[in-house]
């Protein structure tokens, strides 16, 4: 039997991260922790590049352009989306969800999901960097690991 584990190196990776400037108070602290958990485990800085898009429902453009660049050894993918008094949360988050999913699946390059998806400010806040972590930096530490499974797979 042969077991493949990716390991918790970002030495030699190259890391792109697609962030949504929509509720940027708090996809800030995400890139934050996404930037911190790379360098922490061996990315170097120049190895990292970070495109802003308006919002949640743009990731997936950016991410699928990322992602057939070739230049990546994994894609990090960050945004908040808050349901409000209308359908449109629903939308948004299913669509950038099965979006991401499908770039994804396609095997090209392993995608992240880090999107908090709340029903309040206040869980959403929790998730960018309070009681519950950094939703950015556990996207960034499965980015990681895929990428190293991913060259072992090849």
């Amino acid at each position: 039997m042969r077991v493949f584990e990716g390991s918790l190196s970002a030495e030699g990776k190259v890391f792109g991260i697609v962030v949504s400037r929509f509720n940027e108070f708090l996809t800030k602290n995400l890139l934050q922790g996404a930037i911190d958990c790379l360098t922490r485990h061996g990315a170097m800085e120049k190895d990292i590049d970070v495109v802003w898009v308006p919002g949640a429902f743009e990731i997936g453009f950016v991410a699928r352009k990322m992602a057939s660049s070739g230049r990546y050894s994994a894609l990090i993918c960050l945004g908040v989306i808050i349901r409000g008094a209308t359908v449109h949360f629903e939308y948004v988050a299913g669509q950038v969800t099965r979006t991401l999913g499908q770039i994804n699946s396609e095997g090209i390059v392993p995608v992240t999901y880090g999107i908090i998806i709340a029903d309040s400010l206040e869980q959403a806040t929790e998730r960018a960097g309070t009681k519950m972590g950094n939703k950015g930096w556990n996207a960034a530490l499965s980015a990681i690991e895929m990428a190293s499974v991913n060259e072992k797979l090849k």
